[in-house]
């Protein structure tokens, strides 16, 4: 069978083989075909993300408990931006059992970096809605091995939103703009949730106890994924 391989790349054997169909399709199949394919991969990638998340603070909160929540949560965002799950797709050759549409395939889309990365946790989604928590854990466990045998090594960006903004703004008189999109809990424990923008559209997303620790995690997110949102603003590549 066609996805025979990946499977034992990732471990883990569908007992429902559509979920494993339904995370390799990319949304231009449902646009060009209309209603004859409404199934595609962006619910199972919402519900990755909620898992990945879940899994990774779990395994740094235990594997670190001299660790304070700021640096807990550089570490986390480390694991989970789009740079490292596109790395961790390209590993597992993802992108070679993706099912895209004409105009996708045509334009490169089995090597661009937002493809890779929704899809990749579309496809954590649909393991740990096929064989639960346990097979999710034991895929991310596996897969990020390396990254936290290592991650307490790692030198984080310093001022994320401070090199965010000198490199955008070194391609345009505009700025990255930082906008609350939720905030939750009682006024001595808040929670936000922060997007950052530049030209009209969000480049990044992060989490934190304040508006700060989220808009820092949001750069850093952002910085990760420029290289693409360079290539899409058509400007030269950034290093």
């Amino acid at each position: 069978m066609h996805f025979q391989k990946l499977q034992k790349v990732i471990g883990h054997e569908f007992k429902n083989f559509d979920l494993l169909v339904e995370a390799l399709t990319h949304p231009s199949i449902a646009h060009e075909r209309g209603s004859e394919c409404n199934h595609h991969n962006q619910r199972l990638e919402f519900l990755g993300d909620a898992v990945l998340q879940l899994v990774l603070t779990d395994r740094i909160y235990k594997l670190y408990p001299d660790l304070p929540e700021g640096k807990l949560t550089q570490i986390r965002a480390h694991l989970a931006n789009r740079h490292t799950l596109f790395q961790r797709a390209q590993a597992i050759d993802l992108g070679s059992h993706l099912m895209l549409g004409k105009g996708e395939e045509a334009s490169g889309g089995r090597a661009r970096l937002s493809n890779l990365a929704d899809a990749y946790e579309a496809l954590l989604g649909a393991i740990y809605l096929d064989g639960g928590l346990r097979a999710a854990r034991k895929f991310i466990f596996t897969q990020f091995a390396d990254e936290f045998l290592n991650i307490k090594q790692t030198t984080p960006r310093q001022n994320p939103k401070g090199r965010l903004q000198e490199l955008l703004q070194a391609h345009s008189s505009n700025g990255p703009i930082y906008r609350v999109v939720r905030e939750s809990g009682p006024d001595h424990s808040k929670y936000f949730e922060v997007a950052v923008e530049w030209q009209g559209r969000e480049i990044g997303r992060g989490n934190g106890s304040s508006k700060k620790q989220a808009e820092t995690v949001a750069a850093d997110v952002a910085l990760a994924a420029l290289p693409e949102i360079m290539a899409r603003a058509d400007a030269p590549a950034l290093r």
